[in-house]
């Protein structure tokens, strides 16, 4: 069994930083592509970023120049820093993973509210 926990979201401002972190436990072997996706009220989740096991980068064009993903391989997190955020940014975020046990499989973590308001 594994287990995405997410931490992080809260209300912010306009134009002020968040960070989101995941952290993946179980009986892992090892852990391919992270990513975050962001699903705002009524919307499709879509992806923010993703990040390979060997730290490519992609993010979506919204989180370009703001937002910075980054992972801890030997810890097994994944963490989101969210920079100059905006009403549009508001969303649930969800840490999603592709988790090696005895097969690999993409587990997803349960969410995080993001909400930026004044």
């Amino acid at each position: 069994q594994v287990q995405l926990v997410e931490s992080g979201g809260g209300l912010v401002q306009p134009g002020g930083s968040r960070r989101l972190s995941c952290a993946a436990s179980g009986m892992i072997v090892s852990v391919n592509d992270m990513a975050w996706y962001g699903q705002a009220l009524g919307k499709q989740r879509e992806l923010v970023a993703r990040i390979s096991a060997g730290d490519n980068t992609n993010y979506a064009g919204s989180a370009k120049c703001r937002f910075t993903i980054s992972r801890d391989n030997a810890k097994n997190t994944v963490t989101l820093q969210m920079n100059s955020l905006n009403p549009d940014d508001t969303a649930i975020y969800y840490c999603y993973a592709v988790v090696r046990t005895s097969y690999p499989y993409v587990y997803w973590g349960q969410g995080t509210q993001v909400t930026v308001s004044s």
